[in-house]
């Protein structure tokens, strides 16, 4: 059964075609290096869905971060566009993309980096504290959110008290709290042991589906990659299918 914070998630009118949460059209990236100009992104195109869980794999340096950045309005393209939930955002001076990531994008990354003088509980409330809500409403929404991820009983624990996987699982519900409609995740399960690991994606995974969110998530972990919706990589500049045999 879905909770009141879950459901409060999902689209308004489900039965309508929803419209990405993440598009990119004919996105260009280039840097100037000592021999010359080097291109990461091509002319590249994607579209991740409400509900969909992609994964990004590619070797190291083949321009992963500098998507999950454009992604999340972190840099800016040099060409092409941008789309947050049908929005375009070429236009946005920087305090307009910053309210965009505030209120339309969660990240997590492969350190926790959870608020290390705060409990587990305190670290959901300060965001929505931010946001606006009452203290109150902050705290019940963030033990309803620990609690579905089973991590409930360590609401009190700061993060040096809590294992690898549940400062992750924090870390994925921090992410969430404010109700984005896409989550960028940058090798989450990346410091986890395998069987830490599962249980994280397992977790995001959730999270993903029972909310309706969009995920776009870079990993190494091609077991993890196999289990997700589809996998993207990039090649020549281009966004392409990935072969995960």
């Amino acid at each position: 059964m879905k909770t009141e914070l879950l459901s409060n998630l999902e689209s308004q009118n489900p039965d309508a075609t929803p419209e990405p949460a993440l598009r990119l059209a004919g996105v260009a990236r280039h840097y100037q290096t000592g021999n010359g100009r080097l291109d990461i992104l091509k002319d590249a195109n994607l579209a991740v869905q409400p509900g969909e869980i992609v994964a990004l794999v590619a070797p190291s340096g083949a321009g992963k971060s500098t998507l999950l950045h454009l992604a999340g309005l972190l840099e800016r393209p040099d060409g092409g566009e941008i789309f947050i939930n049908g929005q375009p955002t070429a236009h946005l001076d920087d305090e307009g993309r910053t309210a965009m990531r505030r209120n339309g994008i969660g990240f997590v990354y492969q350190f926790h980096h959870l608020l290390p003088e705060f409990s587990a509980l305190e670290n959901l409330v300060i965001p929505q504290l931010i946001a606006g809500l009452s203290r109150q409403e902050a705290a019940e929404r963030g033990m309803e959110l620990l609690d579905y991820l089973q991590i409930g009983p360590r609401a009190s624990h700061r993060p040096a008290e809590l294992s690898g996987g549940e400062q992750q699982r924090v870390a994925i519900a921090r992410a969430v709290i404010n109700a984005p409609r896409l989550i960028l995740a940058d090798e989450p399960t990346g410091n986890l042991d395998p069987k830490t690991a599962d249980h994280v994606f397992k977790a995001l995974t959730g999270l993903v589906r029972e909310s309706d969110l969009a995920a776009l998530v870079a990993t190494h972990n091609l077991d993890l990659a196999s289990r997700m919706d589809r996998a993207i990589t990039l090649s020549d500049g281009q966004i392409i299918p990935a072969d995960l045999s």
